[in-house]
């Protein structure tokens, strides 16, 4: 049996594997939010009304069966691009139109992303004006989204296609080390995004203005300064002109760090809770997880070009997944491509594993804020975002250990209390 085809069939026994994983998870996660949907739980039946319960459990419910939808037709396209040949047939197009060279890899990259994007596009719509818009958290315009869609795809353009056109020049002129100076100029990139983005980009798309809230803005500021924590400014962004959702989040890197506040998350809660919030956020930098994060950024980055740099000069790789390569000439935008094809669909096996690292350092950064502030107005804080938000109060366990970045509001709470 020839390499190419032992890798076809891995290919496809772990997309199936993991298609069917996915809508047995989803199947639990609906099941178990409907079996729940009646009552209120116990812990929250003080706090939390029938409706918003029931409001909640529908809305997991929905965006639960929406995704299955989704899912399927993501497995499709991908069926299409590798496996049924469709990248194989436009590269081959684009190599009679353009011929070989930079250009034609470039505009290769360019295709996929543009093809995709318009097959995907029905979804994505549906999503924000029918999904959304039923529980009533869509508050973007048509007019807002198209202005969205132009700004994104040529910022994608401006930015994205620089990066690749180096990357695909170091694959073809560094030598067999290229994935080094890839991996390099990768992490430099994505550092500059996270220097340049609170200043540059981010206002391309929402207005900030400086929060003018004179008693919130001296609690926070005294938190900062209590925590030893220093940033640029303190702004509140208008969230609630695309979506009725509320955060806040740290934003940037080394001096450029400011704090942004939704709009739509000062109007629910008031200065105790919202100080609490934030506590929280501060205890994510007080553990370091950004730092933890961005150095496993860093190694499993590392370790997905060296991965590249082995399989683009392996035949099997190529036919493995529907494309019939010229070895002789350059390879490294279809490289790219599968790559990042594959690489998903057997790196959602080990999905468990980081997320649940994710909820220990929300469990740790909770911690923190109970000790900087009070659990009792962060508990408050967490459930009006639950109840804001549409979250439920009774997921699936094993959805959640699947899919959660962040615990349930049941465990939160309850180390709250513990605490």
């Amino acid at each position: 049996m020839s390499y190419s085809l032992i890798f076809t069939i891995a290919f496809a026994v772990a997309l199936v594997a993991g298609l069917l994983v996915k809508f047995w998870l989803a199947s639990r996660q609906v099941r178990h939010v409907a079996q729940h949907r009646g009552t209120v739980p116990a812990a929250f039946a003080q706090t939390i009304t029938l409706a918003a319960h029931q409001k909640a459990a529908d809305y997991t419910i929905a965006k639960a069966r929406f995704g299955l939808i989704e899912m399927a037709w993501g497995t499709a396209l991908l069926l299409g691009w590798t496996l049924l040949g469709g990248l194989d047939v436009l590269n081959k197009l684009l190599l009679a139109w353009i011929g070989g060279g930079m250009v034609q890899q470039l505009a290769l990259l360019a295709a996929f992303a543009a093809i995709s994007g318009l097959l995907e596009l029905p979804f994505t719509l549906w999503q924000t004006f029918r999904l959304e818009e039923r529980f009533g958290f869509n508050k973007m315009t048509w007019k807002l989204w198209l202005a969205d869609t132009v700004k994104s795809t040529l910022l994608g353009a401006v930015i994205g296609l620089p990066i690749a056109a180096l990357i695909l020049w170091l694959m073809g002129a560094a030598g067999q080390l290229w994935w080094l100076w890839a991996w390099g100029a990768w992490m430099g990139f994505n550092l500059l995004l996270m220097l340049i983005y609170p200043t540059f980009i981010a206002p391309l798309f929402n207005k900030f203005k400086p929060l003018d809230d004179p008693t919130l803005k001296a609690r926070v500021t005294a938190l900062m300064k209590r925590c030893g924590f220093a940033a640029k400014g303190l702004f509140v962004m208008d969230g609630s002109t695309r979506s009725a959702h509320a955060n806040a989040y740290f934003t940037g890197f080394g001096a450029s760090k400011r704090v942004v506040f939704y709009d739509t998350l000062l109007r629910q809660l008031n200065a105790s809770e919202v100080e609490a919030v934030l506590a929280h956020e501060l205890g994510h930098f007080k553990h370091r997880h950004i730092v933890k994060r961005l150095i496993a950024m860093f190694a499993l980055s590392l370790a997905g070009f060296a991965l590249l740099g082995w399989v683009s000069t392996q035949v099997w790789f190529y036919t493995g997944l529907g494309v019939q390569p010229n070895m002789a000439a350059p390879n490294s935008a279809l490289a790219l491509l599968l790559f990042m094809l594959a690489v998903p669909v057997f790196g959602f096996f080990v999905a468990p594993l980081p997320a649940r690292l994710s909820r220990k350092h929300e469990f740790e950064a909770d911690a923190y804020a109970v000790a900087q502030t009070s659990g009792a107005h962060l508990s408050a804080a967490l459930l009006k975002l639950y109840q804001d938000n549409a979250s439920t109060l009774t997921p699936d366990p094993v959805f959640v250990s699947f899919y959660y970045s962040h615990p349930p509001a049941s465990e939160r709470l309850a180390r709250m209390t513990a605490a």
